[in-house]
């Protein structure tokens, strides 16, 4: 498919994704504009945009995933420097937004961390935000500029759908988890499954029928490995046939792989909003792209086009 963009576009990636943002501009047909990031020794991090940005809309883009702290603060630099570059329009993009799992004071004495990050970006000078993914949707009332919300749900769901299994049920890990694993059921005209897990962290009950089924785990998002293993376990335990997986945002930090390669999922699906290292790879782990889906977005931002379609 070819893009039209305009004589005032360009796309800036910092260091975060940069595997992510390549992909997007090949399909956008772009080059990435002209920047370096650098530390000074005390690690104070520096960065000089190589090229003129006067009166340009720009997209950014950068997942602010491990090293959490140091990603989000790149991105603010660098908005700080687009600002002060008398930039047209700041357009980030977000693949992975981090510090969204600490969206309300579940206890007292709480900070509500995604609510700041939106606070900062705003306040570097931020006109736009396009995410995937969103721990919860609630985040995009934290901000008071747009935020495009994209969805992976249709894209994992395409992909069980390419796989042609029979018997399938979807799982919710956790109860927090049932709206996305809905969607995903509903696409692939499946029943649905809970996994009831208590507070000992060990003690799960399968809500639903599972025995001789596929069973397919559907979450937003795998950090250590704990959750969606204790699920898989307490599947196999119930009878399923196979356990898959899937997730939009492979975190993966700690021993989450070995967790994966040692317990009873035949298959984990993630997306590639998160850059992984060579070690953290897995026979086990299969990776989807969503850069098409990004590109989309972002041309219709660029063009004025609705987005809407993209969310349906």
């Amino acid at each position: 498919m070819t893009y039209q963009l305009n004589s005032d576009f360009k796309m800036f990636a910092l260091n975060a994704n940069r595997k992510l943002a390549t992909e997007m501009a090949d399909l956008l047909g772009c080059q990435l504009g002209k920047c370096s990031v650098a530390k000074f020794s005390d690690g104070e991090i520096q960065i000089h945009i190589e090229e003129s940005v006067r009166g340009n809309e720009v997209f950014v883009v950068q997942s602010t995933s491990y090293p959490v702290n140091e990603s989000i603060l790149e991105l603010l630099i660098m908005i700080d420097a687009l600002k002060r570059a008398s930039v047209g329009k700041i357009n980030v993009v977000i693949p992975y937004y981090g510090y969204g799992r600490q969206d309300r004071k579940a206890r007292s004495r709480e900070p509500i961390t995604a609510k700041l990050v939106a606070n900062l970006l705003e306040a570097a000078g931020a006109h736009r935000v396009l995410s995937m993914d969103l721990h919860t949707p609630a985040i995009q009332g934290f901000f008071e500029i747009p935020v495009e919300h994209l969805i992976g749900v249709p894209i994992l769901a395409q992909y069980f759908m390419d796989k042609k299994l029979d018997d399938v049920v979807v799982v919710a890990p956790h109860s927090g988890s049932i709206g996305r694993a809905r969607k995903v059921a509903n696409l692939l005209n499946a029943p649905l499954a809970l996994i009831d897990k208590r507070n000992d962290e060990e003690t799960t009950n399968v809500l639903g029928v599972v025995e001789g089924k596929n069973a397919i785990i559907i979450d937003d998002l795998i950090d250590t490995g704990g959750t969606i293993t204790l699920a898989a376990r307490a599947l196999a335990k119930n009878g399923a046939k196979a356990v898959y997986a899937g997730c939009t945002h492979p975190v993966f930090t700690g021993d989450a792989v070995y967790k994966i390669e040692s317990s009873p999922i035949k298959e984990v699906v993630v997306t590639n909003t998160i850059e992984q290292p060579t070690e953290k790879s897995s026979m086990k782990v299969t990776t989807i792209s969503v850069a098409p889906l990004l590109v989309e977005a972002i041309d219709r931002i660029h063009n004025e086009k609705a987005v809407s379609p993209l969310f349906e």
